[in-house]
């Protein structure tokens, strides 16, 4: 630890070298008012505010428009307690929306919504845009100064600004904030024009077109409170649809997410102020305007009500009322002007047009450009955690901010391809599901991330209940379907494919998400569980302790016990290291065989234990492996080749430690013939037991009854489908007398446990004698290890065989006389210290010696595997 003194003149040091050098430019931050506030109010203040809530007033009502708003700001509002909690559990950076969704339930539904809401973001510059020109081509209407066409001249115009506004964006943050903020004293000054007006008494001019102030009477608030639905988009969801696209502005300060100074405090604080202020001002605008003007009007001044000219029972519509006739368009349908027919109704409402004129530019542009710069920054984002291929490539930031320029051209691209659609009500239903599904995943994770308790989801905003978030991630799915169901079915789709995705190619990313503290908790759960529950025959899965050490030391082993246990059941590979000073290599190595065996898509875990003793770590290893229920009951473990050549103390810790010893656990599985190649230079292995067996033959030298497992095992390696084809074969020993009547027997026995095995072979040769040459190979074999003791005393002997217990005296050779030369492939059963290791090993070499397909010694613990019952 260093002392405070040598730290304090390591920082004077350097200090003095950083006065030499010209201080790095430090990146523009934001705080809660400028990057977060006005930036989400200048977004929710957007198209949908000035050009269409008039119209949907006049088509929902003052009623049911302020229940849309209400509902809307319900949905953003329990975002809002959303997206604050999940802000404030620990540091936030770049990438906005994505960052929060992706570092909460993990990069696969991360990814899926980065992608979404990177789209989303780009249509609706479109749909902003689109608004502006719209406004554009009024004026040019007016004017009589049409370009081309009205469609055409939205485009034209959408275009042009887009491209300026994309200017704007390049030109770095801190010249778009401070365009923000003219924006939002433009729109400002609107609202005090558009309140003011509404106060002033109606000109003939403005009478004409439907508007009429505050009368006396409560006339045109009462007509305005109802619905009147019109044309194809007439209902209520079809007005959701057409307004909510307004509410998705929250998340406009969340997507600088990197820009701000301290997103903890600023995202809460900015998001939330914003979604109250906003909802107060559309309530008072659909509530105003549905008060002072009525639903159709001419905008002729010569339709007024001359006494001479009316007759009862002849004009139709409220304007009659206040001594105006506009029944012929009413009636028709060709109405100009009112709030069903005029997206301009609040520049005629308000006390000088020209100020709405310019409000609505600033929404919309401040709207567009919000979306412009947020777009880019979370996809740049989203392409630099690599989850997705080819999208690398925009990854790349630039300048002190890191600005996405490669974002921002993909972008633009997208923005002007819908700009070409050139209809507002067109594009806006397009992106409400998008939206949705952002926020259904942003509710979705919070509620997620409280339920699995995990101990490092600990925001600083308690101000938020789980039950709240999950209410609106269900209110936002429903309303996705409600809007419209194809397209909440095509972005559920986006979803789950990309997810698919993402899951397959399981990206090496690790973000601490709920997603894995709720798989910790359920594995949790069941593995409690399965320990109240006794163990049944019926239910008996090999789980194998696989002795393999390092798993990519040994990869046919490993191979071989994946073929039968992968999806079935347990595997683990053991490692017995011994202890070495300062030696660390079994931890290091721990993450790479972990990645091995992913690679291989083997589904196993990895264990290993360090000791000074391979015999004690064996067996400790299988003691401590496992959990509750989920422990292993089949050891697994290699054939030693080399007990020739190895030293026979080696030798007989493998036969006395591993074999012999440790069988008083577990059933056992010891595969030999570990055959595999070399893929071209690689060092990574193909095995054996990798390849497609097509009709080859397995095998079953069924000698003698161990519980089941010796056919249990094979059974299992047939239900996959490289070994489905094979043909699984029998073999028993019998005397040739009742060889007929025992393979029935066991053929009657196969067909109840239903294993499909249906050639059953007697072997009566397994009970003769071996022959000469057999008999020579095998004392060839156990030759170097005889103990020749000839006429030495019994003293003598018994100190010889303490000094090397693996020697083969006479009498081992007299006892175990019938066990010499005889085809096993059920694993010889011998107690400790009595049969020498080196005549077991004899015994082994013997039986697989010349045998090209791998050999499998097998040996239950008489414990049931196989039932024919059915409880």
């Amino acid at each position: 630890m260093q002392s405070s003194h040598d730290s304090s003149t390591k920082d004077g040091e350097d200090k003095d070298v950083e006065a030499d050098e010209e201080p790095e430019t430090e990146p523009v931050r934001f705080g809660w008012v400028t990057g977060v506030m006005i930036r989400c109010m200048l977004n929710i203040w957007g198209v949908i505010l000035y050009l269409r809530l008039p119209w949907i007033t006049a088509q929902a009502g003052i009623g049911l428009t302020w229940l849309i708003i209400i509902m809307s700001s319900i949905v953003t509002s329990i975002t809002g307690l959303s997206i604050s909690a999940i802000s404030t559990n620990g540091k936030v950076k770049a990438g906005g929306t994505y960052f929060l969704i992706s570092r909460s339930l993990g990069p696969e539904l991360g990814g899926s919504i980065g992608l979404l809401f990177s789209f989303a973001n780009a249509v609706a510059v479109a749909m902003h845009v689109v608004g502006f020109s719209e406004t554009v081509k009024d004026l040019l209407v007016e004017t009589d100064s049409i370009m081309s066409d009205p469609v055409n001249d939205i485009r034209i115009v959408g275009v042009i600004t887009v491209t300026g506004l994309m200017g704007i964006a390049l030109a770095g943050m801190e010249w778009e904030a401070k365009a923000q903020v003219v924006f939002f004293f433009v729109i400002m000054v609107s609202f005090v024009n558009y309140f003011v007006g509404t106060l002033i008494p109606a000109s003939p001019e403005r009478m004409a077109k439907g508007y009429f102030s505050y009368r006396g009477k409560s006339d045109i608030f009462l007509e305005n409170i109802g619905p009147e639905w019109r044309g194809e988009t007439g209902s209520f969801f079809g007005m959701f649809s057409i307004f909510f696209p307004s509410a998705t502005g929250i998340l406009a300060g969340a997507n600088i997410s990197g820009d701000l100074k301290d997103p903890a405090v600023a995202i809460p604080q900015g998001t939330l102020m914003a979604i109250f202020l906003t909802t107060l001002t559309y309530l008072a605008i659909a509530a105003t305007i549905g008060s002072c003007v009525i639903r159709d009007a001419t905008g002729s001044i010569n339709d007024t009500l001359g006494a001479g000219n009316f007759t009862g029972g002849e004009c139709a519509g409220l304007g009659c009322n206040y001594g105006w006739n506009f029944t012929e368009c009413t009636l028709a349908g060709t109405c100009e002007y009112g709030l069903a027919n005029d997206y301009q109704t609040m520049s005629m409402v308000s006390a000088f047009s020209p100020l709405i004129t310019a409000g609505i530019f600033a929404a919309t542009l401040s709207s567009a450009l919000a979306c412009l710069v947020s777009a880019p920054k979370v996809f740049q984002c989203l392409c630099q955690d690599n989850l997705y291929p080819l999208i690398g490539f925009f990854a790349k930031g630039y300048g002190k901010n890191q600005e996405p320029l490669r974002a921002y051209a993909l972008t633009f691209i997208l923005a002007v391809a819908f700009i070409l659609i050139a209809e507002l009500n067109t594009i806006a239903p397009i992106i409400s599901n998008f939206f949705l599904c952002s926020y259904a995943l942003i509710n979705f994770s919070c509620f997620h991330a409280t339920i699995t308790k995990s101990p490092g989801w600990r925001p600083s905003f308690r101000y938020f209940s789980k039950w709240t978030a999950l209410f609106g991630a269900i209110i936002s799915v429903v309303i996705m379907f409600l809007l419209n169901w194809w397209s909440a079915l095509i972005v559920v789709g986006i979803i789950f494919v990309s997810l698919a995705y993402v899951t397959y190619k399981k990206p090496e990313v690790n973000w601490g998400s709920s997603v894995q503290a709720g798989s910790y908790q359920m594995a949790l759960s069941h593995a409690m569980s399965l320990s109240d529950v006794e163990d049944h025959v019926k239910n008996f899965r090999p789980q194998c302790l696989v002795l393999s050490g390092p798993p990519n030391f040994r990869p046919a082993l490993v191979d071989f016990v994946a073929a039968f246990t992968k999806t079935v059941s347990l595997m683990i590979c053991g490692n017995v290291a011994e202890v070495r000073p300062h030696d660390s290599s079994c931890a290091e190595n721990y993450s790479e065989q972990l990645r091995w065996l992913n690679a291989r898509k083997i589904r196993s875990f990895y264990n290993f234990i360090t000791t000074g003793n391979l015999r004690a770590g064996a067996t400790s290893l299988m003691q401590v492996s496992g959990l509750g229920r989920l422990k292993p009951n089949t050891v697994v473990l290699g054939y030693k080749h080399n007990w020739q050549t190895d030293s026979p103390q080696n030798m007989e810790n493998y036969v006395e430690g591993y074999i012999v010893y440790l069988h008083k656990l577990p059933p056992y599985l010891l595969p030999t013939g570990e055959t595999f190649k070399v893929v071209g230079s690689d060092t990574h292995l193909e095995t054996y037991f990798q390849g497609n067996q097509k009709k080859k033959n397995i095998d079953i030298y069924w000698l003698f009854d161990d519980g089941g497992l010796t056919l249990l095992i094979p059974y299992l390696l047939t239900r996959r489908k490289r070994w489905s084809r094979c043909r699984v074969r029998v073999f028993l020993s019998s005397q040739i007398a009742n060889a007929e009547e025992h393979r029935e027997e066991i053929q009657s026995l196969l067909n109840k446990f239903r294993l499909g095995f249906n050639e059953v072979v007697v072997l009566p040769e397994i009970m003769w004698r071996p022959e000469e040459t057999s008999r020579k190979e095998f004392e060839d074999l156990i030759a170097p290890y005889r103990l020749n003791e000839g006429q030495k005393g019994v003293d003598t002997v018994e100190e010889m065989k303490m000094e090397a217990p693996w020697k083969v005296t006479d009498e081992d050779l007299r006892i175990y006389k019938k066990k010499v030369g005889l085809l096993w492939v059920s694993l010889p059963v011998v107690r400790k210290g009595v049969c020498p290791s080196a005549l077991y090993m004899a015994w082994l070499e013997t039986v697989s010696k010349g045998l090209h397909p791998p050999v499998a010694f097998i040996r239950g613990n008489q414990e049931d595997a196989l039932t024919f019952y059915c409880q």
